[in-house]
């Protein structure tokens, strides 16, 4: 037992020392701190004591201060972080996304907009719905005309603008249209079904001769008389849309003024066919996005000569490619014109809706946009001592060569009671005779759009000529027509996709990410560099890793000692004898006692 509790108060004696010996260590530097030393003389052991830098300050002026290189790999890192943060930042601060849209809806060449204006690729399709008139001659007889809706006559409409010319202010475009209509069959019915239809041509010129007095009136009945024309023809529905022979619209063209000459025959499409001879010119969007699309002037003119004030000789309107953005103009109106019409058409925001995934504004023509200025006062320019201004109808007549034509809504939707009860077999129907546009707010390009007219022929009695002396004052309707698209090919689809839904999503998203990725890897460089230049330059923390190390060894060491005393049970033993330790300055080293890991026994340099 004598030797047990001597080894235990010798095993506890050694480690007392290490424990000494690290706390001295720490005392010795905190001693060398305190001096400012850099580099001490050998002590007693004869070792030098290391220098101690003391670090204060933040990590990043740490490492500015001891101009800690940084490896290029790192300072690559660095640098890519510094651009992709400032880019995000930049890119989230800015309506980047904004500017680039409509930088590409502006026309100019080789954009996507003038791509899609010049050439538009989508399918355009005319619907032509005929009147025939079932009962002529109880018509003649005062009977109210019998009218049933012959159609549709569907018709593929390839446009394309030709002769583009950009005008140097780059404000401004002017082209020419080219149209070719080609039937579709599989849409339609028989294109060569008959039709009994008033005879335009006549009921025109009848109409005209009240004005001209008596005895030019009666010369105008004996040679109608004498060659047999009639208050009704029977034509086919092809006749009738794209030309037929008429005497009268042939004499017509050969001596009326050229100006107000008509074609050389009879056909209510006939002038839609081909390369128009009308100069457009719009604006491109350069100078402003309130009026982009719209017309600027025709055929050199800045207004239409058919009227004599404004609003009725305007021609800013969209000839129905491009309209106003409402997210710019923030206006609740916008206006289309139509050759045919000889008038822009206004059309009055509804609600916002969806179409395909995309967001648009649904846009109506109102119900009083044809007819008298009491309900409309911009209609007043439009009124004329011809006829008693109805609403719902509207005189286009100076644009038609003079020819008593109005217009409507189809089977007179929204129109006065009076001009629906006039007839038989007409059913007004919102779905199928409103006009209307779903236009993307954004972009102002039209989702779908249909314009829907009725042209009716106005027809003044003539008593005094003969074929026409039963033919009532009456508004006769000839035919309503469909013009318009109903869907965008895939491409342009996915384009306005992108542009309005995915983008407006994806580009912030993307701005955050990158500030977030360039200020991350920022970071972690600048802490990867901080640790790396503390682990390698740090000379307390290289102590007290030996110091750490020094313990562990020593623990080890006298726990297996321990066990082995424990084990040998011995009568005889020898006492080890250790000297004194070295003092914590250097007064002695720890040679007195050197234990040495040899064939298992201690080994003391002295023993008694």
């Amino acid at each position: 037992m004598g030797l047990e509790k001597h080894y235990l108060r010798y095993g506890r004696t050694a480690r007392d020392h290490i424990l000494d010996w690290a706390s001295c260590g720490r005392g010795r530097r905190h001693h060398q701190q305190q001096q400012q030393q850099g580099s001490q003389g050998s002590t007693a052991t004869g070792r030098r004591s290391r220098p101690h830098v003391t670090h204060r300050g933040t990590p990043l002026s740490m490492l500015i201060s001891h101009g800690v290189k940084i490896s290029n790999n790192r300072l690559a890192v660095i640098i890519i972080g510094i651009v992709t943060l400032i880019l995000g930042i930049v890119l989230s601060s800015i309506p980047w996304l904004d500017y680039f849209i409509l930088k590409n809806l502006r026309l100019w060449n080789d954009t996507l907009s003038y791509h899609y204006w010049q050439r538009p690729g989508v399918i355009r399709l005319t619907k032509v719905y005929i009147y025939n008139v079932t009962n002529p001659d109880g018509f003649l007889n005062g009977e109210k005309p019998k009218l049933q809706e012959v159609g549709p006559f569907v018709y593929r409409e390839d446009m394309e603008k030709v002769n583009v010319k950009f005008h140097e202010n780059n404000y401004t475009v002017s082209y020419q249209h080219k149209k070719i209509l080609q039937f579709v069959p599989e849409l339609s019915i028989d294109k060569n079904t008959p039709i009994v239809t008033p005879n335009i041509p006549l009921l025109t010129l009848t109409s005209l001769s009240p004005k001209l007095g008596y005895l030019l009136s009666k010369t105008i009945s004996v040679v109608l008389t004498a060659a047999k024309f009639k208050p009704f023809i029977n034509v086919t529905a092809d006749q009738l849309v794209f030309g037929y022979d008429d005497a009268l619209v042939s004499l017509a063209h050969r001596f009326y003024p050229k100006h107000m000459r008509p074609m050389e025959r009879m056909g209510l499409l006939l002038g839609r066919n081909g390369t128009l001879s009308e100069i457009s010119t719009i604006k491109t969007g350069y100078q402003g996005m309130d009026q982009f699309g719209y017309i600027d002037s025709l055929n050199g003119m800045d207004h239409l000569p058919h009227w004599n004030e404004e609003p009725c000789t305007s021609v800013a309107g969209s000839e129905g490619s491009f309209f106003p953005p409402r997210d710019i103009t923030k206006s609740n109106k916008i206006y289309i014109y139509d050759k045919d019409l000889c008038r822009i058409i206004p059309l009055n925001y509804v609600e916002s809706v969806a179409k395909d995934g995309i967001a648009a504004d649904l846009f109506r023509l109102p119900n009083n946009s044809y007819g008298d200025s009491e309900h409309n006062p911009e209609n007043r320019c439009f009124d004329s001592s011809d006829y008693e201004a109805i609403r719902g109808l509207q005189n286009i007549s100076p644009c038609q060569y003079g020819a008593p034509v109005y217009i409507s809504n189809p089977h007179f939707y929204d129109a006065h009671p009076e001009l629906l009860e006039s007839v038989e077999g007409l059913q007004p129907d919102q779905k199928k005779h409103e006009t209307y546009f779903k236009i993307q707010p954004k972009l102002g390009v039209p989702l779908e759009g249909k314009v829907r007219i009725q042209l009716n022929l106005k027809v003044t009695r003539a008593k005094d000529v003969y074929p026409v002396r039963d033919f009532r004052d009456f508004v006769f309707p000839v035919m309503w027509l469909e013009e318009g698209i109903s869907e965008l090919t895939p491409a342009i689809k996915r384009w306005i996709y992108l542009a309005t839904v995915i983008a407006p999503y994806a580009a912030p998203i993307g701005s955050y990410l990158m500030i977030f990725g360039g200020a991350s890897a920022i970071i972690f460089s600048f802490i990867r560099a901080y640790q790396n230049f503390v682990f390698a330059r740090d000379p307390t923390l290289e102590i007290l890793e030996m110091g750490r190390r020094s313990l562990r060894r020593g623990s080890s060491f006298i726990a297996h000692q321990q066990h082995k005393l424990l084990l040998h049970h011995r009568d005889s033993y020898s006492l080890l004898r250790h000297g004194p330790m070295a003092t914590c300055m250097g007064e002695a080293d720890s040679e007195d006692v050197q234990p040495i890991i040899g064939d298992g026994n201690l080994v003391s340099p002295e023993i008694s």
